[in-house]
């Protein structure tokens, strides 16, 4: 029995992990487990999806570090963005460009809370952004992206904000 264990150790371990994420993140639609309020945009350090140009996701079809001296302040949160070009079309459009659930992680947003959003674990679906925390969260938001969507359209505006003026 300890050599069986030994040697599907990895898989015990993920087991462990999925199931630890899973009970993290188990609020049905329309409840959701953060009583803290959050920010409404997830910008550590005051710059948007760490500092990636969210246009090109849409023009280039990927992740692209934006460029500090290429920026645009919209909400209160610095954006930055790759291209002069970039910058001018999120400036004109900026929640078309924007990642849903201010840049949280669509599948936590669709579990009743909140995390980081990366900028390698992204989406595009109808014509909106969605980020992700990690590979294995993208991974499960995948299985089932319309229901998760529909689910976080109904807890994003439950979940609580910061007052932005504070």
């Amino acid at each position: 029995m300890l050599l069986h264990i030994k040697h599907h150790w990895k898989t015990i371990v993920f087991a462990f992990v999925a199931a630890a994420l899973l009970s993290a993140c188990v609020a049905p639609p329309g409840k959701v487990s953060v009583s803290k309020p959050v920010p409404a945009l997830n910008a550590s350090g005051g710059v948007a999806v760490r500092g990636f140009d969210v246009v090109s996701y849409f023009t280039d079809g990927k992740a692209i570090e934006g460029d500090p001296a290429s920026s645009f302040v919209w909400q209160g949160i610095t954006w930055q963005f790759a291209t002069a070009e970039h910058r001018a079309k999120f400036a004109s459009e900026p929640e078309h460009y924007a990642p849903q659930y201010g840049g949280y992680c669509a599948f936590a947003v669709s579990r009743g809370t909140t995390a980081d959003g990366d900028p390698h674990q992204w989406a595009i679906v109808t014509n909106k952004l969605y980020l992700n925390n990690n590979a294995f969260a993208m991974h499960l938001w995948d299985k089932d992206r319309p229901g998760n969507i529909q689910t976080g359209d109904i807890n994003w505006p439950l979940i609580p904000k910061q007052d932005r003026r504070k």
